[in-house]
């Protein structure tokens, strides 16, 4: 969102690296492992590499993949990495991932078909189960959403496999309100959250994503009434009044005021 940037983009041998630090010291025991966006295919196929070690470590380790590739404008979907990312992201990445958060454009780029409506949304959640997670979320569509043109929906489904064997697959649809500003950073709030409320809530995924959505909202809201404060009367807020107001949010992170329910499909 800014005109300027500084800094590296980590590879594969540094992420390497600062893993065998952690390995030598026998600190490499999560619960979770959560990555977002990347622009090096090396890399991403050494978080596969590290992603299995630790799960052979602890085989309960819950892996949550945001799979940053790219977004629609105006209808049309552009990817804004590299396009040799999308074949590691679903032939190495998704197969290793427990839950996954792409948006509309990034689950068709995964699964290589069109979602026009919300029956062909549900089937391209369940190609992606097929690829391996037990969670699918879409994180955000273009979809028409019941309540109107105002409201933004995104899908969930949780496939889980019963004692005998036989997989039962939990659908859900959130509408939220839409919120007229471009913010930077809500996908990596979005897989952030859902993470946490997925681990306070792992068998409800209709709780974790009203949770996660209302959490949003109240982070949205407030960042946008703030913006516009600074920007002032008829000015239009900058990238710098639109940083999202995380700290100043903690209350509704920690324990968000339900505000989006979701339905059950």
């Amino acid at each position: 969102g800014y005109a300027h940037w500084k800094g590296q983009v980590l590879n594969s041998d540094e992420l390497h690296e600062l893993y065998e630090g952690l390995k030598l010291n026998k600190v490499n025991q999560y619960d979770y492992v959560l990555t977002g966006y990347t622009r090096d295919t090396s890399f991403l196929e050494m978080v596969v590499d590290i992603v299995q070690e630790l799960k052979q470590q602890n085989s309960n380790l819950v892996y949550v993949c945001d799979p940053v590739m790219g977004d629609k404008w105006n209808g049309e979907g552009s990817m804004y990495v590299p396009k040799d990312l999308l074949p590691v992201y679903r032939d190495k990445v998704v197969p290793v991932a427990d839950i996954i958060t792409p948006n509309q454009f990034e689950a068709e780029l995964l699964t290589g078909r069109k979602i026009h409506t919300e029956k062909e949304a549900l089937e391209v959640m369940d190609m992606l189960h097929a690829m391996g997670p037990e969670t699918v979320v879409i994180t955000s569509s273009d979809l028409q959403a019941p309540l109107g043109n105002d409201y933004l929906i995104a899908l969930g489904s949780h496939r889980k496999t019963k004692a005998d064997g036989t997989k039962i697959t939990q659908r859900i649809r959130v509408e939220s309100p839409k919120v007229d500003a471009v913010f930077v950073g809500t996908g990596d709030l979005f897989a952030a959250m859902l993470l946490a409320w997925t681990h306070k809530h792992p068998n409800n995924l209709k709780v974790a994503c009203e949770k996660t959505v209302s959490a949003m909202q109240h982070v949205l809201q407030r960042t946008i009434k703030s913006a516009k404060a600074q920007a002032g009367e008829g000015n239009k807020p900058n990238s710098a009044q639109l940083e999202l107001r995380m700290v100043q949010s903690r209350k509704d992170i920690e324990n968000p005021e339900i505000i989006v329910k979701a339905t059950v499909l």
